[in-house]
């Protein structure tokens, strides 16, 4: 073997894909201050393992504590723990500001202002335990074999409540909320603020813990709910919007501040938004923190779904699966033409079966594709726009499909496998769509593909074919008819035992450095769950979904498309700058009742907002995904927005696909599905040629395009008889441009900058 082919084979593109990327604002903590925050997020992932299925650390270590919990827990409860914990170590981790270049001189006297919050917030956690003791002495009234806890104004309970609880606790969480805007500290040491506000979060939980197991969690809702609840879970959701406003940017925070504003002045309102009464301040916070709102669906999914394949994904992370599938891509697809633009198409699919946002798919794969595509020949703009839109398909990728599809299975009832099985067909047609119009790119640029000596060898990386192996045993396991969790479980047991056959063995401080990675990785996703679900609440407080749906009707009596079309525009508004997961929980609420109420199915009607969910992702003018390629290829990020969704087009045509043949959703005969995936498929390359005027091999005429277009839409219909007429018209389009060959655009320019 020559020396050439020694260095050839030792070629390695990914390095580096797994590790984790270090947010502008989170602290770096050493020493003892980072055992001390790595314990808390090990505990926190590992006590939710535990919980999942169903093991009684008191059981399993023999130790009687009685502050120590048993296992299951009653659901509020855990949601409870769930949400402080993550808001807890949320704060501990993210500072309320990033972090500059240089160091900025630190505020003392700030600081010292913060730590003086630390007295009412421990009068407030003081009065929390009192309440507990209170509750479980047995010494008050039953009602329905429940404790009751109603305190009226005047009480001692109620004064209490007020006085010692109620005040001093928002006077910590607002003070240091404030303060942390301003506060300076090192990126190494904790902020006086964030501590505060870390006690106030576990604070609301001493509080609600035991509250909420007696008679007072029947008044949620109503006028006649504790004041304390009211207080405590102001603070709460006050803790989410500035949590989530350090982990996920502002644009939530504004959205869930609109819906916050729309509860007190909807009885100002006219038409459907108005409402008859309006609501006060205790009778909406009362009701907010409960299954209905922050406690409902999407808490119930981050809580169960999500941050178990966190913690599969964190699992991954730490034998180098994701280094792996980087190099498979690259190996498998780097010789196509424009080589490194058609493997970002395969690595963030293979990266989206265990990375939950688009925006994070594109930082682990677009650092290592962007640059390569740049360096072929693609524009950086078109090249961060390639990365963004196949990021974000990694959303709707089976099995894992992001968190999304777990809220879909928790709001509908759908089990999770059958939604899996229907989201193959629209992964398919939306990749193919992202491989057309990047493959017609190339054609137009006249790119090559990548030289074998740049690339890992194939024959190489089969041999190491046994990585897939977790990835396998989940979808054996789902498909066997285990549930989610057991088969996340042995799935994420299954990553552990893999990691032998490598170099990158997992032993118990790995296992440990894992579960500490997916305590980390979960508290963005956790807070944007809970955040939606103060949307959620108050969409369920107020009516306003069902309103929206009374709206969609009268639009269906005019036509169903313009309905559809009307669903589409709201589902992508709502989705404009936040996580798949929130936009498809706040849009599921407002939009798939409406489309239900149709005579749409279910699924149906659920995978159509879904999708436009995911979509929004690369839809201007705010979408996240499109902007942290933006960061990556370095061009501006409205131009790589609006090239992203030039890219992604046909994704938003696949949706409507759903309404008119439903077998794209594998409701049908195996004959009507493979016709449906077949012409579809053909459809979206027609589509794909339309827009970037290119077809079979040359440039098209404008009226040429135009056709493409419209024969695309026939095939996309579904029908047999639309089908004819989309390959009539295929073949018409054909013979005018191989034997009259018309000019095409004079303005066309074949470096693709049209």
């Amino acid at each position: 073997m020559t020396q050439a082919q020694e260095t050839a084979d030792q070629v390695v593109l990914a390095e580096g894909v797994d590790e984790e990327p270090v947010e502008r604002n989170r602290r770096l903590f050493t020493s003892k201050s980072y055992l001390f925050v790595a314990g808390i997020a090990t505990l926190y992932a590992l006590t939710h393992m535990i919980a999942l299925n169903g093991v009684s650390i008191r059981d399993w270590t023999g130790i009687n504590i009685p502050l120590l919990p048993t296992f299951p827990m009653e659901t509020w409860n855990f949601r409870i723990v769930h949400v402080s914990g993550a808001l807890a170590l949320g704060f501990l981790l993210f500072a309320a500001r990033l972090f500059p270049d240089t160091e900025r001189p630190e505020t003392r006297m700030l600081s010292l202002a913060g730590l003086g919050l630390i007295l009412p917030a421990l009068v407030a956690g003081y009065m929390a335990l009192s309440f507990a003791v209170k509750i479980n002495s047995g010494t008050l009234p039953q009602m329905g074999g429940l404790s009751t806890w109603a305190a009226f104004p005047g009480t001692e309970i109620y004064n209490q409540e007020v006085t010692w609880f109620g005040i001093p606790l928002l006077i910590a969480t607002f003070g240091a909320i404030v303060l942390g805007w301003f506060e300076n500290t090192h990126r190494h040491r904790f902020a006086a603020s964030d501590i505060v506000l870390a006690i106030c979060a576990v604070v609301v939980a001493l509080y609600l813990l035991p509250v909420y197991s007696t008679a007072a969690r029947n008044s949620v809702g109503t006028s006649f709910v504790p004041i304390g609840v009211a207080f405590a879970a102001t603070a709460g959701s006050a803790m989410i919007l500035e949590l989530t406003r350090r982990v996920a940017g502002l644009a939530l925070v504004i959205i869930t501040g609109v819906f916050l504003a729309y509860t007190f002045t909807a009885h100002l309102l006219p038409g459907i938004l108005a409402v008859q009464t309006p609501y006060d301040w205790k009778r909406f916070f009362g009701f907010v923190y409960t299954d209905a709102g922050i406690l409902g669906p999407t808490t119930a999914v981050s809580s169960t779904y999500i941050i178990l394949f966190i913690i599969f994904a964190a699992f991954l992370q730490a034998s180098k699966v994701g280094d792996y599938f980087v190099n498979f891509a690259f190996a498998a697809a780097g010789r196509a033409r424009g080589g490194p633009a058609k493997v970002a198409i395969f690595a963030s699919g293979l990266m989206g079966m265990i990375n939950g946002t688009s925006a994070g798919n594109v930082v682990a794969t677009g650092s290592l594709t962007i640059p390569l595509m740049k360096k072929v020949g693609y524009h950086k703009k078109t090249a961060g726009a390639i990365e963004a839109a196949a990021s974000t398909g990694g959303q709707i990728m089976p099995p894992i499909m992001g968190a999304g599809a777990f809220i879909m299975a928790e709001i509908t009832g759908i089990p999770y496998t059958d939604i899996a099985l229907a989201a193959v067909i629209p992964a398919i047609l939306y990749f193919a769509s992202i491989y057309f119009m990047v493959d017609l790119e190339a054609a137009k640029l006249g790119m090559r593909g990548m030289r074998e000596d740049e690339l890992p060898k194939l024959h190489k990386l089969i041999r190491q074919v046994y990585l897939f192996i977790p990835i396998i045993i989940l979808i054996v396991a789902l498909f066997l008819g285990y549930s989610v969790i057991r088969a996340g479980t042995l799935a994420t047991v299954a990553a552990a035992v893999v990691s032998w056959l490598t170099p990158n063995r997992m032993g118990i401080k790995s296992i440990l450095k894992a579960f500490e990675l997916a305590g980390v990785m979960s508290i963005q996703i956790i807070t944007v769950c809970a955040c939606a679900g103060i949307i959620v609440g108050v969409i369920s407080l107020t009516g306003v979904g069902a309103r929206f749906s009374s709206l969609l009707l009268g639009l269906a009596e005019a036509s169903q498309l313009l309905a559809l079309f009307f669903a589409m525009c709201i589902a992508i508004l709502l989705g404009m700058g936040m996580p798949t997961t929130a936009a498809y929980a706040v849009a599921a609420s407002v939009v798939a009742p409406g489309l239900v109420q149709l005579g749409i199915p279910q699924l149906t009607a659920h995978f159509f907002v879904f999708y436009f969910a995911v979509v929004s992702a690369i839809t201007p003018p705010v979408a996240l995904a499109s902007y942290a390629a933006a960061g990556i290829s370095g061009s501006n990020p409205m131009e790589t927005s609006v090239a992203s969704f030039k890219i992604g087009i046909s994704a938003f045509v696949v949706p409507f696909m759903f309404f008119y043949n439903s077998a794209i959703l594998m409701d049908g005969s195996w004959i009507e599905i493979g016709r449906a995936a077949i012409t579809a498929t053909f459809g979206v390359f027609l589509l794909s040629s339309g827009v970037q005027g290119w077809f079979m091999g040359g440039r098209v005429a404008w009226f040429l395009r135009l056709g493409l277009i419209a024969t695309a839409l026939f095939m996309i219909e579904g029908g047999l008889i639309s089908d004819l007429i989309g390959i009539a018209g295929a073949v018409g389009i054909y013979l005018i441009q191989k034997v009259l060959r018309p000019a095409p655009d004079a303005g066309f320019d074949v470096r693709g900058a049209d």
